[in-house]
């Protein structure tokens, strides 16, 4: 497949995403609402704006992005694709998909927040200190650059690349819904098996045992399986256990980067300068500041 094929399959691309703007505002507008009528001072202009530009910044970085994953996929689904004939725009092809796709989120997500490197592309969608719809639209301009290596494994075992991005979309629009505090708790087993408003909140907030939880896209049975789920309890506090305070979309984009640069260049040793890289965040050569895991571990000393 040359350029100008992977150009004409995308053009056709309808993305899911595109029909749902109209629902994203529509429902931005009724939280607003209920903000104003309730009284939650769940907005502040200045920071929704930043959040709509960061996720317009994202959509346009994106549009490259894809098109080099497009094209990089389609040569894997070419020559190997091994199960093609089953899965590729078939039912039971796009049931699977849907919990493969969800898989790689996970891990995508989760590797996200216990990689340094990887949390200065991320860590730009957990910077505002407000949550609701608009945080949904925060959006990193970076993340996408590593995310789809993720989903690599997908077109080699027969999955079209329509499809792969088609599901990374419809799991994107449903991830929209997660950012609100308006919706409370729902039924049992809606939280045991889905990743929920509720759960999402916990992934957002900065209280000590909420952080590095809830890493799912739509099943929350990936952070029952492997260690990482949190249920709601205390009030939620948002942002990040160190808050950047600025509006501005470029600093917010580049904010984390820069933390880790400067963390780069004090390391006394190469080794340490690559733990800073690939370590997880909070982690020091000296001891000044603490991994997740290292604050549990003293708290738990402490009690």
């Amino acid at each position: 497949m040359d350029w100008g094929t992977i150009i004409e399959q995308i053009s056709g691309f309808n993305d899911p995403v595109t029909y749902a703007i109209p629902v994203f505002i529509l429902l931005m507008t009724v939280e607003i609402w209920i903000d104003i009528k309730e009284k939650l001072q769940l907005y502040e202009l200045k920071e929704a704006a930043a959040c709509i530009a960061m996720g317009l910044g994202s959509l346009v970085i994106n549009l490259f992005v894809k098109a080099f994953y497009f094209y990089l996929f389609w040569k894997i689904y070419e020559h190997t694709g091994f199960f093609k004939e089953y899965l590729s725009f078939t039912t039971l092809g796009w049931v699977l998909l849907l919990f493969a796709d969800d898989f790689s989120f996970y891990w995508h997500h989760r590797l996200s927040h216990e990689v340094r490197l990887l949390w200065a592309a991320h860590s730009n969608h957990h910077s505002s200190q407000d949550y609701n719809f608009a945080v949904a639209l925060r959006q990193s301009w970076t993340e996408g650059f590593y995310k789809f290596l993720f989903y690599a494994w997908l077109p080699v075992l027969g999955f079209h690349p329509l499809m792969i991005f088609s599901m990374a979309s419809i799991s994107l629009i449903y991830q929209f819904f997660l950012h609100t505090q308006v919706v409370k708790k729902l039924p049992a087993w809606i939280e045991f098996v889905f990743n929920t408003p509720s759960h999402h909140r916990v992934h957002h907030g900065v209280n000590l045992q909420y952080l590095d939880k809830n890493h799912a896209g739509i099943f929350i049975i990936w952070d029952r399986l492997f260690g990482t789920f949190e249920a709601e309890q205390e009030p939620v506090i948002y942002g990040l256990t160190k808050n950047i305070n600025t509006q501005n979309p470029v600093k917010i984009a580049t904010a984390e980067f820069k933390a880790l640069w400067d963390d780069i260049q004090r390391a006394p040793t190469w080794k340490d300068k690559l733990k800073y890289i690939f370590y997880p965040p909070g982690w020091s050569h000296n001891g000044s500041s603490l991994t997740v895991k290292e604050m549990m571990r003293q708290q738990r000393k402490a009690t």
